[in-house]
Order: structure tokens, then sequence, then C-alpha cells
């Protein structure tokens, strides 16, 4: 397919969509707090917000009552019935949706001159769907440390933007990064909910534990180690046990990691442990999105989920489960580990608990490093820093560059 836009902008007018495509709504926080800081910019810059699907516009425009006065276009990007059919079917094995949805809404797309996206499927777009002149802005989502951050595709956009000098650090390191084609920002999503008082899920008063496994069955705990964690918990009566998995665990009949192939079944949740009064489950509420079990918890444990990071925005006890026994400690794909005990079996959980609890002081400096090294945070919000960095992008693409509607007088 051959794309007829020209490489050019009309005068003083870069055209700037925001992409929210996917199954879930755990990448939004991401992206569009910039979007929305775009929008109430005093630019020429038209901002348009591009969800495929209901939940996630809804969601968008809940989120933008935190930016009074934004002005952003919304537009709903839904598959015919045909794709939709196939899609149930399909979805359960590969992203049949959200692919389809690239294809289809191909002239959205056509009309935009950057696109600013969370992920890493769009690029398509541009590879394989002809629209050459489309310039991508990648925010990623999370601060993890897992190698699918730092491939070859991480290496694609025209700008990065970064929370912290680790992913400065490791795209260099792998040869992946542009000089002039990134922007250490910071995390957007702290700017909508790492703030307030701590939520209380339950009505004790015993230390909370956040249940935080991977979907990807060559990483996670789930799968072997996963219901003999939430049967030591039914039968604590000391500790009370929220479990949130990464949101994707449950979405799909079947698991596969294409890095490391590997496919699994998570199965189900039974109901004694839906039951249990001092055990919390949700499998991908807004809640699980929104920092509310990371900011909940007094102790994380987990394996291979950027959500660790999250959780050291106030330094806390973690616990982490290598069902897979792991050569890590010289790894960096999980430096993350090196923040509290690292355990083979669920086998004697609540005592690694208890310990972790205990030693958490001889942690505490390597968990305000990581933090540090991961998170860029000033006085000023993520988002206007990724906003500045976006125009600043968006003006070096013009000629003649970009002119504030409050300069013209």
């Amino acid at each position: 397919m051959i794309d007829e836009k020209e490489d050019s902008f009309p005068k003083g007018e870069v055209k700037i969509g925001f992409l929210f495509n996917h199954d879930h709504l755990h990448q939004i926080a991401h992206s569009a707090p910039i979007a929305f800081e775009l929008g109430r910019a005093r630019t020429r810059q038209p901002v348009v917000l591009l969800a495929s699907d209901q939940r996630q516009l809804d969601y968008l425009q809940r989120l933008a009552g935190a930016y009074p006065g934004t002005r952003v276009e919304y537009r709903l990007l839904s598959l015919d019935d045909g794709f939709r059919s196939m899609g149930r079917h399909l979805d359960r094995f590969l992203p049949f949706t959200r692919l389809m949805t690239l294809w289809q809404h191909r002239s959205a797309f056509r009309d935009l001159d950057v696109l600013v996206v969370p992920e890493k499927t769009s690029l398509i777009l541009r590879s394989r769907f002809g629209l050459k002149h489309l310039k991508f802005v990648h925010t990623r989502h999370g601060a993890g440390d897992r190698e699918v951050g730092f491939d070859r595709a991480s290496g694609q956009f025209d700008l990065v933007l970064m929370s912290g000098p680790k992913i400065r650090d490791r795209l260099r390191a792998a040869g992946l990064l542009h000089e002039d084609g990134y922007a250490i920002t910071g995390y957007p999503k702290f700017d909508l909910h790492a703030g307030g008082t701590r939520p209380k899920l339950f009505d004790n008063d015993r230390p909370t534990v956040l249940y935080n496994p991977h979907c990807s069955p060559s990483l996670s705990s789930w799968y072997t180690e996963g219901l003999q964690v939430l049967e030591a918990f039914r039968k604590s009566t000391r500790y009370n046990l929220i479990f949130a998995p990464h949101v994707m665990l449950f979405k799909k009949q079947f698991q596969v990691s294409l890095q490391h192939w590997r496919i699994d079944r998570p199965g189900e949740i039974p109901l004694i442990y839906r039951d249990c009064p001092h055990i919390h489950i949700d499998l991908g509420s807004e809640r699980s999105v929104d920092m509310s079990y990371t900011r909940a918890a007094d102790l994380y444990l987990g394996d291979a989920s950027s959500q660790v990071y999250e959780f050291l925005h106030e330094p806390r006890p973690c616990l982490f489960l290598d069902a897979q026994r792991s050569d890590w400690q010289q790894d960096p794909n999980y430096r993350h580990w090196t923040a509290g005990p690292v355990i083979h079996s669920a086998q004697g959980i609540e005592a690694a608990v208890d310990a972790a609890f205990a030693s958490h002081h001889d942690y505490l400096g390597t968990q305000l490093e990581l933090f540090r090294y991961s998170f860029d945070l000033g006085d000023r919000p993520s988002a206007q820093r990724g906003k500045d960095a976006i125009l600043a992008f968006a003006e070096r693409l013009m000629l003649p560059p970009c002119v504030d509607d409050r300069l013209i007088a």
C-alpha cells in the first residue's frame, strides 16, 4: 500500500493523536494525562484521543475531569460486526481485535501527523499498513525491568518519553537510543493516582499483602504456586490478602510466552477464596489499574510485574516468588528482585512474609535507589513535562516553526 500523504505539515499545525487500543484500561494513565495537558495548552496543535472500545472512552472522559479546561476531541474506533464476532473467538489466542482496529481505521490515522502510544503494536501502521508519514511517540507503560521493554521495536519510535534514567541507560546499552529522540519526563500515572490517603479494604487491623503475579507463563508464579498462595492466606489468622494479578492473566483461556516459548492455562479461582472475608480478589476492575492496591498494601508479593515500582513510591517490604528458579542475580531484567527476599515456593509463605517485614530495613536503601533510578520526578507534574517534550518535537517537524496564538498580536 502506498501512503499518499506528503511528509510535510500545514503552517503552524501538527495534528496529534493519542491511541488507546488494548483489551483493558491499564495503559491509559501512562499517556492520557499528557493528552489532557496538551488540550489545556494554548497551542495550534489539535489533539484527538482515539479509543477502541466504549469502556476505554468512558474511562478517558472521567479522567479528563481532573484537567479542567482541557480541549480534546474523542473518537471511538469501533469494528464492524463481522470483525467483532471473529474477535470474540480469536482474541483468546492472538491480538486480533487490536490489529483489525488499526487496519479498519487506517484513514483516521492517515489524518494525523503524530501518534502517541503506550504500546508497540501500533507501529504496524507504518511498517505494514503504509502510513509512512506518521511519526510515533512512545510513552511506554510501566517502569519495569523486563527485556520486552528493551527489544528491537522499542527503538523504532521517533520520540520516547521515559520515566527515568534507567530506561535511557537500558535502551542505550541495547543500541536502541536515538540521542535526539528521547526525553526523560517522569511518570504521568503518578500525577493521577499517587496522592491521597491509603485505601482501607478490610475492616480489621491485620497487615495486608498484595499478591500481583504476572500473566506470562515463563515469568509468572501463578501457574505453579498461585493457588497455594491463596490457600496459605485463607488459613492465615494474621494477614489480609489482596489478589490483584496482571489484568490480562485471566483474560484468555490460554496464555502464551513468545520470547521464551511456553503456553499455560490460568484456570479458575475457586469459590472458597472468593468468599473468604480477609481475601480481596480483583481480576481487572478500574481499581486494579489506579494504584488502589499498591497504595493499600503493607507488603508486595510478586514476580515480574512492573507494579512493584509503583508500590515503591512509598517504600515498604517486598517479597518475590521465583517459581522458575531463575539465574537472576546479575540479570538487569530482574533488578527489582533486589528490593526484597526471593523465595522459590509458596510452601511456608507466611513465615517468608514475616521475614520480609522483619528485614525491610536491610532493603530500604536499595528500594530508594531503585525508585530514584527508575523515576525522575520533580516539582512539575510529569504530564506537563511530557506535554513540553511533544510540543518541542512537533516544532521540530514544522517549517516554519510553531507559533503560539498568544504571540500573534
